[in-house]
């Protein structure tokens, strides 16, 4: 049975399936149904679990929500849909290269999304470390899947994301057949154990602070959470295996550079002439990064893609 609706004016023009991509950082994702125009997500609220229903209705956007969380959802739709994202202090700046600048203009309609829910994108950010984006996928699914529960509302299928104080309970090698390792596994469980102190952060300065108290967590898995949970435009993301190729081959047309750091705790030559690259944008990088990969110039594959690691049954 739903519970509160809302309705909200739209931008014009507006993207939702370009804006809320980032809640699905890997494919598969039980708690997560997009198409061009709907959205269904299954959320653990403070007030419980829930599902949010949205729904475009020419230039609106209709909310719906179910279950105990229902009100709380509800009341955060316009923040997750990108509606409280200001573009105004990006219009400027993406007149600062052509290549932004014509990525703005075909996707222009893509705002920042902002969930407000930590613990639900640091599960498949953190399964990601290190590892193939093939690999990740389905470690995640299978770990979605096992911690799942039935989401509340109407799709049989949608599961609600892991509970973290079942996740931080769980031993290691619980994750082992998912194909995920006890360093993977042990970074998860720390972050579920204190995800509650994690959540009552005020802001992504804050959270990012946080995150990198717990040992596993870098800027890079800092930054693509922050970058979901608080949509902060400028949550840049440093380690990343194609980023910084992608940023410098868009706006330079450069060939690859080093990704190797000359010591642990510093930068590669790659991040570092990212950065340079994209520090007219500072405020807005995250945007700019988002954009790039929407649009950008594709990068040339230059090596054959790596194996598929498996020691499951190991």
């Amino acid at each position: 049975m739903s519970s509160g609706a809302r309705r909200m004016p739209l931008p014009d023009p507006y993207d939702l399936a370009g804006t809320l991509a980032a809640l699905r950082p890997l494919r598969h994702d039980p708690s997560v149904l997009l198409d061009e125009d709907e959205l269904w997500w299954a959320a653990r609220t403070p007030d419980g679990p829930g599902t949010l229903h949205l729904h475009r209705d020419g230039d609106q956007l209709a909310a719906l929500g179910y279950g105990p969380g229902a009100a709380w959802l509800v009341d955060q739709a316009d923040a997750l849909a990108g509606l409280r994202d200001d573009v105004t202090p990006f219009e400027p700046m993406a007149t600062a290269h052509p290549v932004v600048r014509r990525a703005w203009h075909r996707h222009h309609g893509r705002r920042m999304t902002r969930s407000g829910r930590l613990f639900p994108i640091l599960v498949p950010v953190i399964i990601g470390q290190k590892v193939s984006g093939t690999e990740a996928a389905r470690g995640f699914a299978r770990t979605a899947r096992h911690f799942g529960e039935p989401a509340p509302g109407p799709v049989p299928d949608l599961l609600l994301p892991p509970d973290p104080e079942t996740v931080a309970a769980a031993p290691y090698w619980v994750f082992h057949p998912f194909g995920i390792e006890a360093r993977r596994a042990d970074t998860l469980r720390r972050v579920a154990a204190a995800v509650h102190r994690l959540e009552r952060t005020p802001d992504a300065a804050a959270a990012t602070a946080a995150l990198l108290t717990i040992p596993g967590v870098g800027p890079w898995t800092a930054a693509e959470a922050v970058r979901v949970a608080f949509g902060d435009p400028d949550a840049m993301t440093v380690g990343d295996y194609n980023l910084p190729h992608v940023v410098a081959f868009a706006l330079t047309g450069e060939a690859r550079a080093d990704r190797r750091a000359p010591a642990p705790g510093r930068l590669s030559p790659a991040d570092e002439r990212m950065l340079d690259l994209l520090e007219p944008f500072h405020g807005q990088r995250a945007r700019v990064c988002d954009l790039l990969l929407a649009a950008g110039p594709r990068l040339p594959r230059r090596a054959p893609r790596a194996p598929i690691r498996s020691f499951a049954r190991f």
